[in-house]
């Protein structure tokens, strides 16, 4: 079946909570999409799922086992974690062999994992001679080994060039599709948009959100209806009389929010009121994750603008950064 469940998972490091009370389930047959900001309790909570760290309290089971207990775990479970973790003077071959004889997989399936991430003309180079995209496809293959129920991947796309990034979208696709559970936390919002069908979102080791994308994004952002016509005060009327609040918006457009487009445009047809544009408008996933997450990041970056000319007199500036907090950028793709 392949139904990965947490109840209560918890981890502490010292004082620091890296993981509170998780619980949620991963079920077959979708993409579930993994993310929060740094430090959230992304990867730690992966490595509990897979027995790597023990929970302080909770726990995680596979199926209703635990991970330690599945006979042959790589038939089971195939995951992602580190595409460096592996024997740098061992080739390709050799490296996903040891794993096969210790898991009672036939060597043939090498054969046909390398083939499927396209590492066969490469299979006898040693792996420390190979680049990160080129790794993270034999970490892959590795996963796949087993021909597992349930993946897990963590950051699959680092280092993949664009056609490395589409594949692996449509192969974790298919391989939801054949009914197995695919879980993969990324930081790359625009690909976790358009790979994942149902979200789990933590933040400072809490659960934020466990829904389907579409709810996601429908829940954390602002969804409404943009508006462009030559005939603007003839149709702001019409909008008011029929008790429809409108927000003005740059360049001339009109922003309608609790309505349908097709409403407006039939209200519209009904006045002879010409329209340039009649398009919903709805956040990106990016944009309601950031909603979501805002409470729940460690640094916040500030802007760097310009300071003003300070006034004749006045005393000089303090130098750059001079008490400011630590920064947190863009690249929060580790948690």
């Amino acid at each position: 079946m392949g139904m990965i469940e947490l109840a209560g998972l918890t981890k502490r490091y010292g004082e620091k909570m890296a993981v509170n009370q998780l619980t949620f389930a991963v079920r077959p047959g979708i993409v579930t999409g993994f993310l929060g900001p740094n430090g959230a309790g992304k990867s730690t909570t992966m490595r509990m799922m897979l027995g790597l760290d023990r929970p302080t309290a909770g726990d995680v089971r596979i199926d209703g086992q635990h991970y330690d207990r599945l006979k042959d775990p790589l038939k089971y479970i195939g995951a992602l974690l580190d595409a460096k973790a592996m024997h740098g003077g061992r080739s390709a071959f050799n490296h996903l062999l040891c794993l096969a004889q210790s898991n009672g997989i036939p060597r043939k399936r090498v054969h046909e994992v390398l083939d499927t991430v396209g590492l066969t003309a490469v299979a006898r180079k040693k792996a420390k001679g190979f680049s990160l995209g080129m790794g993270q496809r034999l970490g892959i293959a590795g996963a796949l080994l087993g021909d597992p129920r349930i993946l897990m991947f963590d950051e699959p796309v680092n280092g993949l060039d664009p056609e490395g990034i589409h594949w692996i979208r449509n192969l974790m696709k298919s391989l939801a599709r054949q009914g197995r559970t695919v879980f993969v936390s990324s930081h790359l919002m625009s690909e976790m948009a358009l790979t994942a069908d149902h979200l789990v979102v933590i933040g400072q080791g809490r659960l934020l959100a466990n829904t389907s994308m579409a709810d996601f994004i429908r829940d954390n952002s602002r969804s409404y209806v943009r508006i462009r016509t030559p005939q603007r005060e003839l149709l702001l009327d019409e909008l008011h009389r029929a008790g429809i609040t409108v927000v003005e918006a740059g360049g001339g457009a009109l922003e309608v929010d609790g309505q349908r487009p097709e409403a407006i445009g039939e209200l519209a047809a009904r006045h002879r009121i010409v329209l340039h544009e009649l398009s919903p408008q709805q956040a990106s996933l990016e944009e309601a994750f950031m909603q979501l997450t805002a409470g729940s990041v460690e640094y916040h970056a500030h802007a760097d603008t310009p300071p003003a000319d300070p006034p004749l007199g006045a005393a000089p500036p303090p130098a750059p950064g001079a008490g400011r907090a630590p920064q947190w950028g863009a690249d929060w793709k580790k948690g």
